[in-house]
């Protein structure tokens, strides 16, 4: 009898080590998640923030004022427009004929 009781008393001491270390491991792993929770609800702020951000950079007066700014662009008008002819050497193709019977 006393062989069974001290057999009982391992299996009662075994199983209440396990759910020590279970329940730990539980409170490790929930830790854990809220801790990503937190990262994820941060960096969805912040993705919030720069899209805002892009936006307010993307405007088309700010893209013009650099344009004119840092590239030195000018509006269009005829004292700049330069106009490219053809070589007279090139020959041009004639457009292909959709019947072929004329040539």
């Amino acid at each position: 009898m006393t062989r069974l009781n001290l057999v009982l008393l391992l299996a009662v001491l075994a199983s209440a080590l396990f759910l020590v270390h279970t329940q730990y491991e539980s409170r490790r792993l929930f830790v854990e998640v809220d801790k990503a929770n937190a990262l994820a609800r941060a960096l969805e702020s912040e993705h919030d923030r720069l899209e805002v951000e892009k936006r307010a950079q993307a405007t088309p007066l700010r893209v013009e004022k650099l344009a004119r700014g840092a590239l030195q662009m000018q509006s269009v008008n005829p004292a700049l427009t330069q106009y490219v002819n053809a070589p007279a050497s090139a020959p041009e193709t004639a457009p292909a004929q959709a019947d072929g019977a004329k040539r």
